[in-house]
Order: structure tokens, then sequence, then C-alpha cells
């Protein structure tokens, strides 16, 4: 039997914190230099994303207590509880690429996604 590269700790922490590899990419650029501010266009050009995308992942790793917010962009600061497992997932991410991202890819869809998907829209 072949072990698994990503402890289960680990996939508790994707699972519960990150739901797309913009936001995991945006967080390991972030923790590479603690000390940066990231503006969204900054962000963006980095991810090879849009700035609307970016947006999103940054506020969603902030909403998740991983980055702030500061007087012209977002820094990392992972709480002394998430650290060790942001410092787990570069190391994963660095060696295990292809198991991270499937377990970011198969995650179960948020809560509230899910229920979203169900409210009746009003036709114009």
């Amino acid at each position: 039997m072949v072990s698994d590269p990503v402890s289960e700790e680990l996939r508790d922490f994707l699972n519960q914190h990150i739901d797309c590899i913009a936001q995991l990419e945006a967080l390991l650029l972030m923790r590479a230099d603690p000390a940066a501010e990231w503006s969204v266009a900054a962000m963006a050009g980095r991810l090879y994303a849009t700035a609307e995308r970016a947006a999103e992942a940054l506020t969603h790793l902030e909403s998740e207590g991983l980055i702030i917010a500061g007087g012209s962009g977002y820094r990392y600061a992972a709480s002394s509880a998430h650290a060790p497992m942001v410092e787990q997932l570069a190391h994963a991410y660095t060696h295990h690429l292809i198991a991270v991202t499937n377990i970011v890819h198969d995650k179960p869809p948020r809560i509230h996604q899910f229920a979203d998907a169900f409210k009746l829209r009003r036709r114009t």
C-alpha cells in the first residue's frame, strides 16, 4: 500500500480554508515574503488571473484569517495556529503538486454555494 503524501491534518486544512488553486497560490506567494504588501493588480499579474478573481482570492484568505488587509494591499498574517499548516502546505505543494491540487479540486462545495444553486430567481 502506498502512503498518502498529504497528511490528514493538511487535507483538513485545505478542505476548511482553501477553495481554489488561486487562493492556494496567493497564500504561498504571500508566505514567501511576509513583509510584502500585495495589491489586487500585482496578485492578479502573478496568478495570471483577472483582477476580479485575485480580489476574490484575497478576500477569501482574509476572511479565513490567513492574510490581512493593509494600507496599500494585503500581506501574509497566518495565526500561530495556522502558520505550521501553511508551512506544511508549502512543502507538500512543492513536492506533491498533483496530490495537493487534487484535494483542492475534489473538495465538496461549501454549503452556502450548494444552497445558492437552489434559490429561485425572479424572471424579468
